[in-house]
């Protein structure tokens, strides 16, 4: 018989995981109760076009049916009454800030994961009460101050935590020590397990695993020899270990920016669109790489004189796409600089950066069909550009007619666009 024992080390942390529950609803909700309160309501974009995808919804749309990634379309089928609601990271950005505040409040050591949820370690955090009590105060507060729903694990260490935190929803408090663990995850599908997604799920089925309790049993060798150094993780996590700590410190960029010092002076759009093609491509790429999204752009430009303006704008919705930044800083030169002056410094900045899984990021149901394959390309350039350089994968757009025949000339010498020093990088800020 397996001996679970092994696997349970003595620990004396005590964990909790604050979950808000249908935040982006919940948030609208308590903005303005009139409208929303009770109702089915769900937050996607393109709302005119009904061409959408739901990107969260509220309780009472999800028991109707209603779930996120579903077509805005097929959702008001379901639902007529269906309130769509446009996204507002502003708003979004003010509750998830005035939440962790509230949590704050009980132990410093708070490390925020995500817009809508966080670890807490209230280990050292007794004079506030018991665990329960902590959680109760919390979750009691958040409620009160800001009207907004949550759930709350508490637990050893943060995978059960986490796993707690998804027990009761919504507006649910949950306990899941580790001796609890065969009676209450044993029994659920790995892909259940927080960590583990569908692709290793579906390996682990091949395998003959199953459950999480069959994961929690199996050869660790085995595992090790079919994932890697995952393999030991998942044994782990099946029996509840996770050694992780709490880390405050964890903090992402609040801007992506590059700028570029030319060579010569540049005048009119036609030559500064390449520019800020190149530069748009490298802060998209900076930002997919620590998997974020950006809602806002900035256009830094620097005369001969050195006199820099800088203008900014948001995005229609937050994007990754090197596309959409182009567009919108070629937009704010055009509209708030005289082409005929010359131009020897231009920068683009990224703001209002929040981690992709939470962020609202539109499709119609075009770009809906077309995303995986712009994803997959997207990938493939990222993967050969950190490979061999910047200039291992141009695209035209890139290159003024100048530039293209410099690229044609060096070509037929065998040498690289990069030795031509075209751009020179001169800040590089996070």
């Amino acid at each position: 018989m397996h001996n679970v024992n092994q696997y349970y080390p003595t620990s004396g942390r005590v964990i909790l995981h604050v979950d808000m529950n249908a935040f982006y609803c919940s948030v609208h909700e308590a903005e303005d109760p009139d409208q929303f309160r009770g109702k089915a309501t769900a937050v996607a974009g393109s709302v005119e076009l009904r061409k959408g995808i739901i990107v969260t919804c509220s309780y009472v749309a999800r028991r109707l049916g209603i779930s996120t990634g579903m077509q805005v379309q097929k959702a008001l089928r379901i639902c007529p009454s269906l309130i769509v609601i446009k996204p507002d990271f502003h708003l979004y950005r003010k509750y998830s800030n005035a939440f962790m505040q509230i949590a704050y409040s009980y132990t410093p050591l708070l490390e925020a994961v995500s817009i809508d949820e966080c670890y807490l370690d209230i280990t050292g955090s007794r004079q506030f009460g018991t665990p329960m009590e902590i959680a109760e105060t919390i979750q009691r507060r958040i409620m009160e101050e800001l009207g907004l729903p949550c759930s709350i694990g508490i637990a050893p260490n943060k995978l059960l935590a986490k796993m707690a935190s998804d027990l009761k929803k919504p507006n649910g408090i949950s306990v899941l020590r580790l001796r609890d663990v065969p009676k209450i995850l044993w029994d659920k599908p790995c892909n259940e397990m927080f960590g583990i997604g569908g692709k290793t799920a579906e390996k682990l089925r091949k395998l003959g695993i199953y459950s999480i309790g069959q994961l929690a049993a199996a050869d660790e060798k085995m595992l090790v020899e079919n994932f890697g150094v995952m393999g030991s993780w998942l044994k782990r996590a099946g029996n509840g270990i996770d050694h992780g700590i709490v880390n405050p410190e964890r903090e992402q960029s609040k801007s992506i920016g590059h700028t570029t010092t030319l060579p010569r002076d540049v005048i009119g759009l036609a030559e500064v669109r390449p520019i800020l093609l190149n530069l748009s491509d490298q802060v998209a790429r900076r930002l997919r790489k620590q998997g974020l999204v950006a809602s806002g752009v900035q256009l830094t430009i620097r005369t001969p004189d050195m006199k820099t303006i800088t203008r900014s704008r948001q995005l229609e919705a937050p994007s990754e796409s090197g596309e959409d930044i182009y567009k919108s800083v070629c937009d704010l030169y055009v509209r708030h600089w005289n082409g005929e002056k010359p131009v020897r410094l231009l920068g683009v900045t990224l703001q209002g950066l929040i981690a992709k899984e939470d962020s609202a990021i539109q499709l119609d149901l075009f770009d809906y069909e077309r995303q995986p394959k712009k994803e997959s390309l997207t990938k493939a350039m990222d993967m050969l550009r950190n490979k061999f350089g910047e200039n291992a994968v141009l695209t035209a757009g890139m290159l003024s007619d100048t530039h293209s025949a410099r690229l044609r000339n060096h070509k037929e010498r065998g040498t690289s666009l990069q030795k031509d020093n075209l751009l020179s990088v001169e800040s590089d800020k996070d």
